[in-house]
């Protein structure tokens, strides 16, 4: 079973929760190659994150936001850590919260999200810079291991 790994920097977002699904999965040609396996994907950074959940309604989207904003504010009295800005400890905190990796299902070619699942950028910070994500495929390809043809 082959590996094929990509990694890429996506374009600067704003703060918000973002669907990249589409831009995930057009910055790895290979993906489509895979008829079975996995898809790890990784962004390499401390105060962004990723997350998987509803991909219809961005009110959603908008909720989680103003939830984790209530849930981990800026200015707390007790951080130490604000070299850069007072949305830079709540951010790595936010980002510990929801993680820096996913793991996702492939078949036939093809992300195996639920119906009303798409990928997030979780930005955390009000002035970020294009994130880098990487993602590594490993399954088997179209044809790999098929029954030679009959007759």
């Amino acid at each position: 079973m082959p590996w094929f790994q990509r990694t890429f920097r996506l374009p600067a977002f704003k703060r918000g929760f973002h669907l990249i699904t589409q831009l995930i999965e057009s910055n790895s040609p290979d993906l489509k190659q895979v008829e079975i396996g996995l898809a790890h994907i990784f962004i390499h950074h401390t105060s962004a994150s990723l997350t998987i959940n509803e991909n219809a309604d961005p009110t959603v989207r908008h909720d989680f936001e103003r939830h984790f904003n209530v849930m981990v504010p800026e200015n707390a009295p007790y951080y130490v850590h604000t070299y850069e800005g007072p949305d830079d400890m709540p951010a790595h905190i936010k980002a510990s919260l929801l993680g820096n990796a996913l793991t996702v299902p492939v078949a036939r070619g093809r992300l195996l999200l639920g119906t009303w699942q798409g990928i997030y950028l979780c930005e955390h910070r009000d002035h970020a810079a294009g994130r880098q994500i990487t993602v590594t495929l490993h399954g088997s390809i179209q044809g790999e291991g098929s029954p030679p043809p009959q007759g």
